[in-house]
């Protein structure tokens, strides 16, 4: 049997974070903790009880959202430990590029850049546990994750998405949502959808120059959009219609 890691989940949840972030412990003398969460002080005391007889914590993020990164760097700090991640987030003190990894004493995490839902997103292959560690890169459930935050976010998130299928792993434990038991499955669901609404994208712009933002928000969602995402869709769209921009200069 595969080795499992340790799953603690913060009290975030919400519509974007789903039942909450999920912390992952690989390892149980020299331990990775995989995204510590937000700084939230019950979350905190049961990450300090879980790491405490260990003898070599890495602090390890994914990306610098604050469902992510906050926790490790407070808690590196308290410890005097370091904070493992991408080059540009908030408080590394450890860069990791691709390849580079990550000691426990259940197998090394080796990490996997994977930018689009964040410039600065990597993701951590685990080959002791035939596993993915994709941060939100994917979720747990569902289709679709956002993808918004900067020019050029589209095309990286598709390319993100088959590197990891590229690892043939047998599991993805996602930062949120339960673990994905079928990785190339899901990894053709998210696509499927990006693709999906590049395409919708296309026809609007097509068949409405000079829309704007709001209006192909509207098109686009109608009245489904939740409350409190509007922001956040607005983003999606801009960077989708970026995208579509973009991939017609390159085929000029």
């Amino acid at each position: 049997m595969r080795p499992q890691p340790r799953v603690i989940t913060a009290g975030n949840g919400g519509p974007l974070t789903l039942e909450g972030t999920r912390t992952y412990l690989v390892g149980h003398r020299t331990v990775a903790v995989i995204d510590a969460g937000p700084a939230l002080d019950p979350h905190m005391s049961a990450l300090r009880e879980a790491v405490a007889s260990a003898d070599a914590v890495a602090w390890v993020v994914t990306h610098g959202h604050g469902d992510h990164a906050p926790a490790a760097r407070a808690l590196a700090a308290e410890m005097g430990a370091d904070v493992w991640g991408p080059a540009g987030v908030e408080g590394v003190t450890r860069p990791l590029a691709d390849d580079d990894r990550v000691p426990t004493d259940a197998g090394e995490l080796i990490a996997l850049d994977t930018p689009g839902h964040a410039r600065h997103h990597v993701g951590f292959h685990w080959p002791a546990g035939r596993a993915f560690f994709a941060g939100d890169l994917l979720l747990g459930t569902g289709d679709s994750v956002w993808v918004g935050e900067y020019p050029g976010c589209v095309a990286d998130y598709l390319a993100s998405l088959e590197r990891v299928r590229d690892l043939g792993v047998d599991v993805i434990h996602a930062a949120h949502g339960p673990t994905i038991e079928d990785p190339q499955g899901a990894i053709d669901r998210f696509a499927l959808h990006r693709r999906t609404r590049i395409a919708q994208m296309e026809a609007l712009m097509a068949a409405r120059p000079g829309a704007t933002t709001v209006e192909l928000v509207d098109a686009i969602y109608g009245s489904s959009l939740p409350n409190g995402l509007r922001r956040a869709a607005e983003k999606s769209v801009a960077a989708l219609e970026a995208h579509v921009l973009a991939s017609r200069e390159t085929s000029r």
